[in-house]
């Protein structure tokens, strides 16, 4: 069995679950920016950006680099290859159970006729 850790995938999920954090990513996949420039894009507060962003830099998404005055973002060098094998695990254990539930679901229509 796999073992995950549950905390990265916490983090990173509870992280993902934010429509803006989840469009941040979007943006510095993009080109990076700075936060500044972030919260005018998501026409918010420098406060509230700068809350997104260290959700994502917690969760190893993004990291920050200061530069005199300016705090610039860009992808963190953790991706998401642990969460995508979690989610294909899941996936293919659905998967699996509706197939199963498919060929009960033939079997009764068979024996009807």
């Amino acid at each position: 069995m796999v073992q995950y850790s549950i905390s990265n995938l916490d983090a990173s999920f509870g992280a993902l679950a934010d429509p803006t954090r989840r469009g941040v990513l979007e943006q510095l996949g993009q080109a990076d920016a700075s936060i500044t420039t972030l919260a005018e894009m998501f026409q918010m507060t420098l406060t509230g950006m700068k809350k997104h962003v260290g959700v994502l830099e917690q969760a190893g998404l993004v990291c920050t680099e200061k530069v005199g005055r300016v705090r610039t973002c860009k992808l963190g060098l953790r991706g998401l290859e642990e969460e995508a094998v979690w989610i294909e695990r899941h996936h293919q254990l659905w998967a699996t159970r509706f197939n199963e539930l498919d060929a009960i679901l033939e079997e009764l229509k068979q024996k009807e006729k």
